[in-house]
């Protein structure tokens, strides 16, 4: 009786592991990034999420914009955040506290 009980929690078990993931194969339609802008020595170019593994190349200018772009809002954020800390406030906010709450 005690072997069939472990019996069925291993096979029950077994319905909770992760399935096998099929690996791409690498073709000659992939695009070489490596000489891109950014890459530079001693790293070379780096994907260590595997984003741009099987994209071409309109999808890698499209990462590259999408990087920008965040890049570029978190800059506006970072100096939006030091200039409220520094006081300057718009007409009829003067009230709201500088900094984290």
């Amino acid at each position: 009786m005690m072997k069939l009980a472990v019996l069925a929690l291993v096979g029950s078990a077994a319905a909770f592991a992760p399935s096998p993931v099929a690996q791409s194969s690498k073709t000659a339609l992939n695009a070489d990034f490596s000489k891109e802008i950014g890459a530079q020595m001693p790293l070379g170019f780096i994907d260590p999420l595997g984003l741009v593994a099987d994209a071409d190349q309109d999808e890698f200018d499209r990462l590259r914009w999408v990087e920008l772009k965040h890049g570029r809002v978190a800059m506006l954020a970072v100096t939006g955040y030091l200039v409220t800390y520094a006081g300057v406030r718009f007409p009829g906010a003067e009230d709201i506290p500088s900094g984290f709450a």
